[in-house]
């Protein structure tokens, strides 16, 4: 019914990357990662997994001038690391993050020339996926736990910004995590979000670990996706609250469904 992939940055942490990498495709699930400046490129090509997605910028923004210049500039780099790999998808933010995932530059009230402006800049990005035949997908994060001072951090941002660009190469990559946290009601949100959605992320609430392990009905999730139709990747962005093939396991349960 779906691609499940998960991601090596959270996963298998006693490993090294590429170790990561073998292992969750050797247990049939896609492979994603983040900031593709830290890993050895040719190892992760050699380790025949299938990537699915990929930080697709290393530094800038979506709301000023030189930070809009710094984010196209690096996802051309970025573009070139997913040809390499094969990665179909490239993940953008509203800001760069930094350490412990925090914005470079916080922005804690976003205008109406920042709206347009990254508007703009988002219409360029997806020019640049035509041409390189790749996706951008545009993530929500949520500021009360993990992010704080992101801008077009929510879910209706994200889902707006990208309805106004209206391009086939820029969707959403819709963090069920982050929603929860920022706006709950993620069926109806999935519903009204379907048209432009590139991808799933999911976590469970609280804590960030595998789906069954909070308050998030994941098999009702699932079964609402599949009643409209995805029949695209879920990640696994999430942390193994006690092994990583468990986590993997609920998981992959969460999404299996019943025929």
């Amino acid at each position: 019914m779906f691609t499940l992939a998960a991601c090596a940055e959270m996963l298998f942490l006693d490993l090294p990357a590429v170790e990561r990498v073998r292992r969750i495709a050797a247990l049939g699930f896609h492979v994603e990662i983040w900031d593709w400046t830290r890993h050895d490129i040719e190892a992760l090509a050699r380790t025949g997994a299938v990537f699915s997605s990929m930080t697709g910028y290393i530094e800038g923004d979506l709301l000023t001038e030189d930070g809009t210049g710094a984010l196209l500039r690096t996802a051309e780099q970025s573009v070139a690391v997913a040809k390499r790999l094969g990665c179909p998808r490239l993940n953008l933010h509203g800001t760069g993050l930094g350490a412990g995932g925090l914005p470079v530059k916080p922005v804690h009230a976003v205008t109406g020339a920042m709206w347009l402006k990254a508007r703009d800049t988002l219409a360029r990005v997806a020019a640049l996926g035509e041409r390189a035949g790749v996706i951008f997908v545009l993530e929500n994060l949520n500021t009360a736990v993990d992010h704080p001072g992101v801008p077009f951090a929510r879910a209706a941002d994200t889902l707006a910004l990208v309805e106004a660009v209206d391009h086939p190469h820029l969707r959403l990559n819709l963090d069920l995590y982050h929603a929860q946290i920022g706006e709950g009601n993620l069926i109806e949100l999935v519903r009204r979000a379907a048209p432009f959605i590139g991808e799933i992320q999911v976590a469970d609430v609280p804590g960030r670990y595998e789906p069954g392990t909070g308050e998030i009905n994941y098999p009702a999730v699932a079964r609402a996706l599949a009643a409209l139709g995805y029949r695209g990747t879920i990640g696994l962005e999430a942390w193994a609250s006690r092994d990583s093939e468990l986590a993997l396991e609920r998981f992959r349960h969460a999404f299996t469904l019943a025929t």
